[in-house]
């Protein structure tokens, strides 16, 4: 009876093998071959007996406590050392990729600014969209591939196979062999999905939103291109102003070449658990609406962030009259703080809830689009005039005064052109006479027509505050979209954001193309706001209208008392 019972008591308080590693579990065994072997002496006093083996298991599992607790801490450690080795690796590869990928942004700008190919504005548009459409169609075929053969061997793949487009971009002399090789290297969009999935299977759930903030964080590479290309395009041309740019795709494909070695070299392999689903079911979920919102959301918040990558660039030189070097510097100030700035977008969505911090990236980039849109503007219209007071005759007429009989009429004559750089639009007012001198006027008769003129000259530094203020506003809200995945399909991870970041992909194919329209139709760059501006109000609309559906059906008593409070 006594053995039982302290058998009981050993199965209880120190048998806990369940979800345990497997130098706990043997710990515990050979702790269990102790009891039992103290268990078989023989004692005369029961109660004595039980207490003393109580003690004694106690005692036991303290010690098993601690050497478990070094054990795992030992595993921990090393374990989250090479997972930060390779989201090292992984950041450094994606920010290189992602670099390659806006390349055409710089490189088609510098070529049609310098007359060295004659590419009309939805040419360029196509040229700066054609990579990204790429990287982005192909994103949920190389998320699968990932799953099913791991990240080193996808990874190393890309970086060697699209290294080889950009060392014959040189040779490209056409419109159409240019777009090819585009195509071709804009498989490096595709390295999001492979980061995506080789990052999140190193690190334990804990970890996944620290470790792919800092990962999307890659995403700067755009910076790096718009920094440093230009200055870079005007080095190597000093001594050939015709073939000097051909160097500068040679750098970036050696880059690409570089690191893919370094993969092959020191990084991990690890392959996803295989899932009992196949690919049709797993695709199933794409039905889902809710897909396609969160899709909408990133085609804003990820798209038009790569799309303004590239778009600024040339917007900065034509409206600004900025050089190539300051353009770049200017976009740069847009992509750098959008791409650094996702991972504590990811930490804001944790404390605060992704959807809070959505509705407040939707309602600042409704905000901000419409105070981008104003153009360069000057407009004159019907002000106030001069008429006659009484029925007589012009006697004299000058560009001050007005002269009927004896009477006098003070002319405001035309200002001088206003000075440029005002933040706030200007207003100047001024007459011009219409009468002769000795003609008959008639009382309430118009002498000098009024002419009123409002400027704006969109202030270059206002525009380039406002334009950093919504690619950080999107840089957040890439992080809170990513958030809501594993919310609501916490088994699809990968399929779902797959699709998201191809549906965001896609934003930045588009993009350029809209724009380019846009500009030809309207004829003013500011028109591309007028797009996001009304994207971004349809996305807000959508995202209420499900919310307050959501709570209707959940909550309808909750949802009518909120709406009278209201």
């Amino acid at each position: 009876m006594c053995f039982k019972w302290n058998e009981l008591c050993f199965y209880i308080i120190v048998l806990q093998v369940k979800n345990r590693s497997k130098n706990e579990k043997r710990f515990l065994f050979f702790s269990k071959l102790l009891i039992k072997r103290g268990l078989k002496i023989n004692v005369q006093n029961l109660y004595k007996n039980t207490y003393l083996y109580l003690i004694l298991i106690l005692i036991i599992r303290y010690c098993t406590y601690i050497c478990i607790k070094n054990i795992s801490t030992m595993e921990k450690s090393t374990s989250l050392t090479q997972s930060h080795s390779m989201l090292f690796l992984n950041t450094l590869a994606f920010t290189v990729c992602f670099a390659c990928w806006t390349l055409n942004g710089v490189l088609v700008t510098y070529l049609v600014d310098k007359g060295i190919f004659n590419w009309s504005v939805v040419q360029i548009g196509w040229l700066l969209g054609i990579p990204i459409l790429t990287g982005s169609i192909m994103r949920l075929p190389i998320g699968i591939l990932t799953d099913k053969y791991g990240g080193k061997s996808v990874f190393s793949i890309l970086l060697l196979l699209c290294s080889i487009p950009l060392f014959l971009l040189p040779l490209a002399n056409s419109f159409f062999m240019f777009a090819v090789l585009s195509f071709l290297f804009g498989m490096v969009g595709t390295s999001f999905a492979v980061g995506i999935g080789y990052t999140s299977i190193f690190y334990p759930k804990e970890w996944q939103g620290r470790a792919l903030g800092i990962f999307g964080m890659g995403n700067a590479g755009a910076a790096i291109t718009t920094f440093m290309a230009p200055s870079l395009l005007n080095h190597f041309s000093v001594d050939d102003p015709q073939n000097g740019w051909k160097i500068l795709p040679v750098i970036y494909g050696a880059a690409l070449l570089i690191i893919g070695i370094l993969f092959l070299v020191f990084a991990k392999n690890k392959k996803m658990e295989k899932s009992t689903k196949t690919i049709p079911q797993m695709l199933t979920t794409l039905k889902s609406p809710r897909v396609w919102r969160f899709g909408a959301y990133y085609f804003l918040v990820f798209g038009c962030f790569v799309a303004y990558s590239q778009w600024l660039l040339p917007n900065f030189m034509n409206v600004y009259q900025t050089s190539l070097v300051m353009g770049g510097m200017f976009a740069t100030m847009f992509s750098l703080p959008s791409g650094v700035i996702r991972a504590f977008g990811g930490y804001l969505s944790d404390k605060f809830g992704a959807r809070k911090v959505m509705y407040w990236v939707l309602s600042s980039s409704v905000i901000l689009s419409a105070l981008l849109m104003i153009p360069k503007m000057e407009i004159k219209t019907a002000g106030p005039g001069v008429m006659a007071g009484k029925t007589g005759i012009v006697t004299q007429v000058s560009p001050t005064n007005v002269r009927i009989g004896d009477k006098n009429f003070p002319i405001d004559s035309k200002p001088e052109s206003t000075t440029t750089g005002n933040i706030f639009p200007t207003k100047s007012s001024w007459q011009k006479v219409v009468v002769t001198q000795n003609q008959s006027v008639s009382k309430k008769e118009l002498l000098a027509k009024g002419v009123t003129r409002i400027t704006f000259d969109a202030n270059m530094w206002v525009y380039l505050i406002l334009v950093i203020m919504i690619g950080v506003s999107w840089g957040i809200g890439k992080a809170a979209v990513y958030k809501h995945i594993p919310e609501y399909f916490p088994t699809e991870i990968g399929v779902v954001g797959g699709m998201v970041g191809l549906l965001g992909g896609l934003g930045g194919f588009f993009g350029p193309i809209i724009f380019s329209y846009l500009l030809n139709f309207t004829g003013f760059w500011s028109s591309s706001w007028i797009f996001v501006l009304l994207f971004s109000a349809i996305c807000l609309i959508w995202m209420h209208i499900t919310i307050t559906s959501m709570m209707n059906e959940k909550h309808p008593i909750m949802s009518k008392q909120i709406d009278r409070k209201n």
